[in-house]
């Protein structure tokens, strides 16, 4: 297998390039081809072979500024331009018996011909396809002329790459069928933020791929491919210990803690502590001595770390020991891809603990995700698999009472469910804590004080002798007793 010089790509095609095959590489112009067919003859020159670029549109200055602009030195890459001569600007210059295709195209093939003969190149590229078509006066011309170079090329032991912008013909499928293996490059445009860009690997004879469209990004150093992520390909049955969250009565409210690879999402509206109770399963994993990772999509780094340090929680020193790293991500600027690639990172780091906020601001990132609870599916299973402890946290609309709802309901995904609410209270506004779902053991039924000071997170004594705290105003029972007051101590 020859690898293609794009990790990634290289990942979904299973390995790399078969030797001695010819390929395409189809899409739109500004999709990518060029760069992509650069690095493969890059990657062919860092392991010593003879590698050869065939031009039949851009000349030799013109692909030396491509490389320049991705800081690559070409000088191992030999350029073969096979472009028209300026005579074809003047007046007599034209045919007037014989058609372009008779003349062009065969002085057009031999001295591609030629240039394969006299380099004896492994690895080349021919772009493009659309100048060989265009030149060809049919449709079972263009295939003759391809398929004849397709043999040419298998007899001198050449790994072959055809580019086709598609500017000649759309849908035409001649050269599919004649292609050992086609990757199909495309790039679509946004409302808002940058175009999404995703390849696909059409057929690949005899090799298995990974199917589906998969991100990539244009940036300098070239493609970087973001391979979709498969959570089947790692199923395991793995031995989980519980985690405790630094808080005994949290502990005692969820029946312990939080299991390894298991999902926990905090919902409340906004102001209720969700970030920092999610901040206080980290700051318990890093004194454990474990690794944790966070995805802020709405708060940035700087604040998160403010409001930490306000709230005794020291993340700056687990950052300095390497025990926590914190992602801000730009949700226009962000794919599904991505966002995998990161968690698979964070994973591949050894983290222990993974935290996610908000679901909210990811579907703002990606509103145009038709199967966003799917991807969050694969997401979830994949950390799993992998028995880090998800934290996920969600913002729900409204202040008090049963009516509020949340852009993405997420809770049947979860295997457990923190609920944190306002109530009313003596003429304050109070915070509550309940365990609305647990998948990993039993838990408390009960509904516990919770309160945020200069001290930190605070989990109090079960608020009894009132009913309907959950809707945001309480009534007291026959007895009245009074309820506990919001630093935790009792009634």
């Amino acid at each position: 297998m020859l690898s293609t010089g794009i990790p990634g790509l290289d990942t979904v095609l299973g390995g790399g390039l078969a030797r001695n095959r010819t390929y395409l590489i189809e899409g739109e112009p500004g999709s990518g081809k060029t760069t992509t067919s650069m690095q493969f003859l890059l990657e062919g020159v860092r392991n010593g072979e003879s590698v050869l670029y065939i031009t039949l549109a851009e000349n030799l200055s013109e692909l030396q500024r491509i490389a320049e602009s991705h800081g690559w030195d070409i000088s191992g890459v030999q350029v073969h331009e096979v472009l028209p001569p300026e005579s074809l600007l003047e007046a007599d210059s034209h045919y007037t018996m014989f058609h372009p295709s008779e003349v062009e195209l065969l002085d057009m093939l031999k001295l591609i011909l030629s240039a394969v003969e006299r380099l004896k190149p492994t690895r080349v590229v021919l772009d493009s396809l659309s100048e060989l078509q265009l030149l060809a006066d049919s449709p079972l011309r263009y295939r003759r002329q391809v398929l004849a170079l397709k043999q040419f090329f298998a007899k001198r032991d050449c790994t072959v790459i055809l580019l086709d912008d598609r500017t000649a013909s759309q849908g035409d499928l001649q050269v599919r069928s004649i292609a050992h293996g086609v990757i199909q490059l495309n790039h679509t445009v946004k409302d808002y933020g940058m175009e999404r860009r995703r390849l696909r690997v059409v057929k690949y004879r005899g090799h298995h791929f990974m199917g589906g469209l998969h991100d990539y990004v244009l940036v300098r150093g070239g493609l970087e491919v973001y391979p979709r992520l498969i959570a089947l390909e790692t199923r395991s049955i793995n031995v989980r210990r519980q985690l405790s969250t630094g808080l005994p009565k949290l502990d005692t409210l969820m029946g312990g803690g939080v299991e390894e690879g298991t999902s926990t999402l905090i919902l409340g509206p906004p102001g209720t502590g969700k970030s920092s109770l999610s901040t206080q399963f980290v700051v318990a994993a890093n004194q454990r001595g474990e690794k944790a990772a966070m995805f802020l999509f709405e708060e940035s780094a700087s604040n998160l770390l403010l409001r930490s340090d306000g709230l005794q929680m020291d993340l700056r020193a687990s950052i300095d020991n390497g025990l926590l790293t914190i992602q801000q991500i730009d949700p226009a600027e962000l794919t599904p891809g991505q966002f995998s690639a990161a968690i698979v990172a964070a994973v591949s780091r050894g983290v222990n603990v993974v935290v996610i906020d908000s679901l909210n601001g990811y579907l703002q990132a990606v509103p145009d995700e038709r199967f966003l609870t799917t991807y969050l599916h694969e997401i979830l299973t994949y950390l799993s698999q992998h028995n880090v402890a998800t934290i996920l946290v969600g913002v729900q609309q409204g202040m008090l009472g049963g009516s509020m709802s949340s852009a993405m309901d997420a809770s049947y995904l979860a295997d457990n469910v923190l609920m944190l609410r306002y109530y009313e209270f003596d003429g304050e506004v109070r915070q509550a804590v309940s365990v609305f779902k647990k998948r990993g053991s039993a838990h408390e039924r009960t509904i516990r004080a919770f309160s945020i000071s200069a001290h930190g997170i605070c989990v109090g004594d079960v608020l009894r002798g009132y009913r309907g705290i959950l809707t945001g105003v309480p009534s007291p029972l026959a007895d009245n007793r009074r309820a506990p007051r919001s630093d935790g101590a009792g009634g």
